[in-house]
């Protein structure tokens, strides 16, 4: 039995055990005065965690070992005595005799393939059978203990309570766990990275070449700051440029000035902006926008402008990240209290004198909260600048001319054909913490800042 109908199975077991549970708790409640600690649906659902959960936590456990254990029956079979040593030719193997069992594939390169596929298909069948019935057998055996505690003084609520609670607890640690596993992998290989090339070349060094690396003296080409300047020339510079005026206006028209019925369209089509797909956006930079921009500058005397400019990636990113300065700016504003702004008109200040004035000036906070939340957004944004944005690392205030970004050169390195264990492709993880560290410190001064702002106005 397939794994997805052994789910159907225990699924069903479990609707039984809650039906069945429900009505022992309705018969042993009908006529009694006294008041009960759960209700019917809550013994039902405690009989239906008991029949489903060990059930489906074995087979997420089976269904990432059985392969092993299929594999290591194969293994056994006389047949498999014609294969190669362990290596690539004899996984090659296995995988087209399992492909082959499992009716995915028609044929194969190899005939050994062939000849194992009836062992693959018969340790298949043979292991399903075992994990179905260890998995049937759970569900019956929990369900049954689950029954036996139906009872009118049993607390069934609780126990629901406290399976939900370590469920979160669970979902939290997992997410947590992630995290530290991200960081740990990114500062472990960034260790290796500084084994090889020192901090002080890669963090100050102005000459970045991963191409063209001298054994000797790797740190020579490695120089990330041509990197961090193009992040900050594209991603805080030019897109902030962009983002800041518009996100900021719009925001101010549409708690300010804006009709109801004119905010309840616009604000909707203006946030659809934060929806759209990044790859979508690169896709516009690099045949529309960047075009465009090179012709524009050969017309006005650049004939040497770049169609990889970083006023293609920054402009398109600008426009990308304004419904998160839109979206603040229009919390900010509107959280700000009314009185002040109606003391303001009856001292007769006009609407542009109060906007600028007294609302701003308040909404300030929470509106510098949106713009590092939006620079953060910026800096680590990857699709645009691969697709937009050029591979070449340069210094330069020209917006017009080629630029990269730490992500874009994070991709290429990653891409490449160099070994895992070579400077070129471990100072991706260098790259990768800097980043890491540079976001992180803008989400902790921006969440600090709108946490302020909140506890102001709350």
């Amino acid at each position: 039995m397939s794994i997805a109908a052994l789910f159907l199975v225990i699924a069903g077991l479990g609707l039984i055990g809650w039906l069945t549970a429900r009505m022992r708790a309705v018969d042993f409640r009908r006529g009694s005065s006294a008041r009960f600690s759960s209700l019917p649906s809550h013994f039902g659902g405690y009989v239906a965690l008991w029949t489903m959960l060990p059930a489906a936590l074995f087979l997420a456990v089976w269904a990432s070992t059985s392969p092993a254990l299929v594999t290591d029956r194969v293994l056994r079979d006389p047949a498999a005595a014609q294969l190669p040593p362990p290596g690539f030719d004899r996984a090659a193997i296995l995988s087209e005799a399992r492909s082959l069992a499992a009716g995915t594939s028609f044929g194969a390169f190899n005939p050994l393939s062939q000849t194992l596929a009836p062992a693959y298909a018969a340790a298949q069948i043979r292991f399903d059978w075992i994990g179905s019935a260890a998995a049937l057998l759970l569900a019956f055996a929990g369900g049954a203990f689950a029954y036996t505690r139906v009872r009118p003084d049993f607390r069934a609520r609780s126990q629901i309570e406290r399976v939900v609670m370590a469920g979160l607890l669970g979902a939290s640690l997992i997410a947590i766990l992630t995290t530290m596993g991200i960081v740990a992998s990114l500062l472990f290989e960034s260790w290796r990275f500084f084994n090889i090339v020192p901090i002080g070349d890669f963090l100050f060094g102005t000459h970045w070449s991963p191409q063209v690396i001298d054994p000797a003296d790797p740190g020579k080409t490695l120089g990330a700051v041509p990197l961090f300047w193009g992040t900050f020339f594209i991603g805080a510079v030019i897109a902030m440029i962009v983002a800041i005026p518009f996100g900021l206006m719009s925001a101010v028209y549409l708690t300010q000035y804006a009709t109801p019925t004119a905010r309840r369209w616009m604000k909707p089509i203006l946030e659809v902006l934060a929806g759209v797909p990044t790859v979508v956006y690169g896709y516009f930079a690099a045949l529309t926008v960047a075009p465009a921009i090179r012709s524009f500058a050969v017309s006005i005397g650049l004939p040497y402008a770049s169609s990889e400019s970083a006023l293609a990636a920054g402009l398109v990113m600008g426009v990308m990240i304004i419904p998160f300065v839109s979206s603040m700016a229009d919390n900010s504003l509107a959280a700000v209290p009314t009185s002040m702004r109606d003391g303001s008109l009856a001292m007769g200040a006009t609407s542009s004198e109060t906007i600028r004035r007294v609302l701003l000036p308040a909404a300030l906070p929470g509106v510098v909260g949106g713009v590092l939340l939006a620079v953060s957004r910026a800096i680590g944004e990857t699709m645009i600048v691969v697709m937009a944005a050029s591979g070449v690392a340069t210094l330069t205030l020209n917006p017009f001319d080629s630029a990269t970004t730490v992500t874009k050169q994070i991709v290429d390195l990653l891409t490449g054909e160099a070994e895992f264990d070579s400077p070129k492709t471990l100072a991706a993880f260098a790259l990768g913490l800097t980043l890491f560290v540079i976001t992180l410190l803008l989400n902790i001064v921006a969440l600090t800042v709108v946490k302020r702002y909140r506890e102001a106005y709350e």
